[in-house]
């Protein structure tokens, strides 16, 4: 009967691992694609960068976040919300702006997480098959 190093059972869980994280990471970077893609936003046509495409990735829903912020400046004259007095009603406009931003923006960092969950556990598959691979040449 063949003995088991412990380097080989590492290897194989550093493998599986690196499945479940490449698995997830798409997943996740797939789910919050199809559920942006669905609130059917197109970047502002005003835009530099991406004018005119749906709000699907990383890159138009950062283009849409930069846009809102400037035209929700513009809005209110170039102030923010901490600068607008509580009784001015542009205070609605920067906030709902302000809203708007952080939501595109925490899907950008969702794209981003995921990208990079997937990616180590794509290290992780290719150590532990390096690993396998010095331990079967011994």
């Amino acid at each position: 009967m063949k003995k088991v190093r412990v380097q080989e059972i590492i290897a194989t869980i550093g493998i599986v691992l690196g499945a479940v994280f490449v698995i997830s990471g798409l997943t996740t970077y797939t789910l919050v694609q199809q559920k942006l893609k669905a609130e059917n936003i197109l970047v502002s046509a005003d835009s530099p960068s991406h004018a005119g495409m749906a709000v699907a990735g990383p890159f138009t829903a950062y283009a849409e976040a930069s846009m809102i912020s400037t035209h929700a400046l513009k809005a209110t004259g170039g102030k923010t919300y901490a600068q607008l007095d509580k009784e001015d009603p542009l205070r609605v406009v920067a906030m709902n702006g302000s809203f708007l931003r952080a939501s595109l923006f925490t899907s950008v960092v969702s794209f981003g997480l995921a990208a990079f969950v997937a990616g180590v556990g794509l290290m992780f598959i290719l150590f532990g098959y390096l690993i396998l691979g010095l331990e079967k040449s011994k």
